[in-house]
């Protein structure tokens, strides 16, 4: 048994040695290394990296305190300002919520998010859980206190999109960044 390891492992090595080339060396991190066109893409997806035919997304939300986003005219709970490789107002409708004694929050709810990727405008639809730890627990359900941490998953609502995200599914992830105040997304997009 350990015999055949032993021959797996050498063809495994003599496969790597032999079967891979030298990469060419460049400052110029755009030129360095050759990219196939199905990775790169074309220019409508080149605000963010392409992997496994899935667009690689990122950026931060805000909380819009200002409510620059006017939250209220869509009869929206809030609304998170959206930055990054996708700008605009993430229009947020909380359908349910229940706080635990020890301070553990579950929220569930519908988002709708209007704005730009890559220059160009559209909307699309997700539903979200969102998970936290606050310092307390109101009796009505709701958080007391501080948040001490939180993250929220948002899929897509197949079919949904409009403009640049028609035909879009996938998901963004937000971990909330409780020491800056603001929301750190990535996720991804297929088209």
């Amino acid at each position: 048994m350990e015999n055949k390891n032993f021959v797996r492992l050498i063809l495994c090595f003599c496969l790597l040695q032999f079967g891979c080339t030298e990469l060419p060396v460049s400052d110029d991190f755009d030129t360095a290394l050759p990219v196939s066109a199905d990775i790169a893409g074309d220019e409508s997806s080149s605000p963010a990296a392409r992997v496994n035919g899935a667009i690689q997304v990122s950026g931060i939300g805000y909380y819009d305190a200002a409510d620059e986003c006017d939250s209220g005219a869509l009869g929206a709970t809030f609304a998170v300002t959206m930055t990054g490789d996708v700008e605009g107002c993430l229009y947020i409708f909380v359908d349910s919520y229940t706080c635990r004694p020890s301070g553990v929050y579950y929220e569930e709810g519908r988002e709708l998010f209007v704005g730009t990727y890559g220059g160009e405008t559209g909307s699309f639809w997700t539903t979200y859980k969102f998970e936290a730890k606050y310092e307390g627990c109101a009796e009505d359900g709701s958080y007391l206190g501080l948040e001490i941490f939180g993250r929220c998953q948002h899929p897509i609502v197949k079919g949904s999109g409009e403009g640049v995200f028609e035909g879009v599914s996938g998901r963004l992830d937000m971990k909330d960044d409780i020491e800056a105040g603001n929301y750190p997304y990535r996720g991804h997009f297929k088209f």
